[in-house]
């Protein structure tokens, strides 16, 4: 009776994991491209002509603004996008890889190619989809050239250190490039990535002429892709999502302001033994044995706009410290009051890595295509929650996340839609009929 039992469960196991089938077998998904432009903060294109984006409004999907991950930089809000899951449970908690061992650190583009950083048990929707049938690729996105489980991605190209950020003709090109993988190729799932405005934002500051001209191209670059969409024949077969990672706020600067120096607390040579600091909003220290309580303590109120914590004191809603490789001391600053170590930096007018939830560091959200409302303004939503609607799109069973489908379900108009209402009554159905068998 107890084997009775157990394989019942197994097979309503099954059951409530596969898809439902239509018309006695299983229906292809659409195909599904996920677009990112790396610091499109929610608001910028409000005072920028946009006809493209534009359009997306009425032919599909807009949120008012999606809320990204703290801490709000690109590698840790890329990551979070592709396994729908906090930073404190992905593990890549930063851009750069360190070791507070060996003191060593990687630079942001060094650290795509290691596979350590970014391998901590969670898989993203590449690998996920890959052991389900689907055959997947990224184009410059964030984690995508790691190995997980020892498995990679079907089809990766990484960011080379002398890749050029805004190159129009280029952005025209890798479009061209993705159309042809899905058209030719038979590919199920792309990601693509574009590393503006997030620079221009960092060199110039996000309230700048230079910041309209970059919107504007990327604007153009819309409808460059709407047209490569029907060019391909792929309009009636491939939804696509376009968003980012964080947002830009501008950097406050003295003499308006006295800017954060942690130096003129701290002798560093003293009591720290390592850190993680001069990288925008956002910094972490580990202490020297037995000097945590002091850095504290020296710290905490040094400075009107420098929010200081204990890891195990962190805040929760940020859903940040709990993962192992934080250090014992977490720093971040008041919106634009860029956490500085040792010395000022000069060099960044725009930054990130602030409070997620000031509205400086939201970001934008668009979807159109076969399985997308027309016409439709969503309300507001946490970036966590695209996970579990790319994996629906797809037709591919995710894996744990904290996202879920009942945030973005009314953007999908009622046919796409249709299967969320009738698998939990194929279960249910499956459930009553073998618990009313005999054992």
């Amino acid at each position: 009776m107890q084997k009775s039992l157990v394989l019942k469960f197994i097979v309503l196991t099954a059951v409530a994991s596969s898809p439902v089938p239509q018309n006695g077998r299983q229906k292809r998904s659409h195909r599904l491209l996920l677009i990112s432009f790396d610091g499109f903060r929610w608001d910028y294109d409000q005072d920028v002509v946009t006809p493209n984006l534009d359009s997306l409004v009425e032919e599909g999907v807009k949120a008012k603004y999606i809320t990204p991950p703290f801490v709000t930089m690109t590698s840790p809000s890329h990551f979070t996008t592709i396994t729908g899951r906090w930073i404190e449970d992905h593990g890549v908690i930063h851009n750069m890889m360190f070791n507070p061992e060996t003191l060593r650190k990687y630079s942001h583009k060094a650290t795509q190619n290691k596979t350590e950083w970014w391998d901590n048990g969670v898989l993203p929707l590449w690998i996920t989809a890959q052991n389900q049938g689907k055959k997947t690729a990224s184009f410059h996105y964030p984690g995508g050239g790691a190995n997980y489980s020892g498995q990679a991605v079907d089809r990766s190209l990484v960011e080379s250190f002398t890749h050029p950020d805004s190159n129009e003709t280029e952005w025209q090109e890798n479009i061209d490039i993705v159309m042809g993988w899905f058209a030719r190729e038979d590919f199920d799932f792309v990601t693509l990535y574009y590393g503006e405005p997030d620079k221009v934002g960092h060199l110039y500051g996000p309230e700048t002429g230079k910041r309209i001209v970059i919107i504007e191209q990327i604007d153009r670059t819309i409808g460059y892709l709407r047209t490569a969409i029907k060019k391909h024949g792929l309009q009636d077969s491939l939804n696509v999502i376009i968003t980012s990672d964080h947002g830009m706020t501008t950097v406050k600067k003295q003499p308006a302001v006295e800017e954060i120096l942690l130096k003129k607390y701290i002798t560093f040579k003293d009591v720290v033994k390592f850190d993680i600091l001069d990288y925008g909003g956002f910094g972490m220290i580990l202490p020297k044995p037995g000097k945590e309580e002091e850095i504290y303590q020296a710290l905490k109120g040094a400075h009107p706009h420098l929010n200081v914590y204990k890891k195990e004191e962190f805040p929760e809603n940020f859903h940040f410290a709990k993962h192992e490789r934080i250090l014992p001391i977490l720093l971040y600053g008041d919106s634009g009051y860029s956490v500085n170590g040792r010395f000022i930096l000069y060099i960044n007018k725009g930054d990130h890595g602030f409070d997620n939830r000031h509205p400086d560091m939201r970001t934008i959200f668009r979807a159109f295509g076969p399985d997308f409302r027309k016409g439709y303004l969503a309300e507001p939503f946490d970036s966590i929650h695209i996970y579990p609607l790319m994996c629906h799109l797809l037709g591919v069973q995710p894996e744990p996340n904290n996202g879920s489908l009942a945030w973005t379900r009314d953007m999908l108009h009622a046919a796409a839609a249709e299967h969320l209402l009738l698998r939990p009554l194929l279960v249910g159905a499956a459930m009553l009929a073998f618990l009313l068998t005999p054992v």
